[in-house]
């Protein structure tokens, strides 16, 4: 436990000493809080305009508008997760191999497993770091909105971008693993999650066994659930089984480079 500690602190300090964390926090809350700004302004003039229709029509229309903007707003950020985490991930092993650093933690009396912990947290408390200033947004809206804000719902919906995220990072640190460049851990991360995003865009109206198959895969498709606020066992066993597997293979990376090293 106190080498997974050491090896934690040591990466949310170097994040924090570097401006990665800076930049990355900072621009993902500026284009969050600039889509939840316009979400909310469209869905809530759409509302208006119902409600008038409905007077004229003799009834009333009543959307329910906080559900809507969080449905969209979750879909959103979601997608700008899938643009920023490269750039969380694509040092976390690439620049430690460019530097010869990993070469010192494989030979500390420190584990695999417990460095490949540690840097998951790390990276994973970043994303957390991130992501809670956006219940800012919720907080504000559940003031003045009506009908009330369905607080499950929200409770929900964070909770499939938490393990999108979480995921998103366990797959990008094991492409840090095979490479000393951050430049190519970065692009090809992002290669993978775009492939991950679109996977199912041909197969959506399939209902072929191999349609099934492909729409399974695709990252975001399991968040759908979460948005409306449904909560899928089967969809936390995909995210899980994605960060699991990710992260064995970090395991296997670290390994064979200490074998190769003997």
């Amino acid at each position: 436990m106190k080498g997974i500690l050491a090896v934690y602190r040591r990466e949310m300090g170097s994040y924090f000493v570097s401006p990665i964390a800076y930049v990355v926090v900072g621009l993902f809350l500026l284009i969050a809080g600039y889509f939840f700004y316009n979400i909310l302004a469209i869905i809530m003039e759409q509302s208006m305009m119902a409600q008038i229709q409905g007077m004229r029509g003799g009834g009333m229309q009543q959307i329910d508008v906080p559900g809507q903007v969080n449905r969209s707003f979750f879909d959103v950020i979601s997608t700008i997760v899938l643009f920023l985490i490269p750039m969380l991930t694509m040092g976390v092993y690439a620049e430690e191999r460019k530097r010869g650093t990993m070469e010192l933690l494989l030979t500390s009396p420190i584990t695999e497993i417990q460095i490949v912990v540690a840097k998951y947290f790390a990276a994973l408390t970043l994303f957390v770091i991130m992501l809670a200033p956006t219940l800012i947004y919720q907080v504000a809206m559940a003031r003045y909105s009506e009908p009330a804000v369905a607080w499950k719902m929200i409770w929900s919906g964070y909770l499939g971008v938490f393990l999108v995220g979480a995921a998103l990072i366990a797959i990008g640190t094991f492409i840090s693993s095979l490479t000393e460049s951050q430049i190519i851990a970065g692009v090809v991360t992002f290669g993978v999650f775009l492939l991950l995003w679109v996977v199912d865009i041909g197969v959506r109206q399939s209902t072929s066994t191999f349609g099934s198959i492909v729409q399974y895969l695709s990252i975001l498709h399991h968040l759908e659930d979460f948005s409306r606020g449904v909560i899928d066992t089967t969809n936390i066993v995909f995210y899980v089984s994605a960060i699991l597997l990710s992260l064995f293979l970090t395991l296997r990376t670290l390994d064979s480079m200490r074998w190769r090293r003997a």
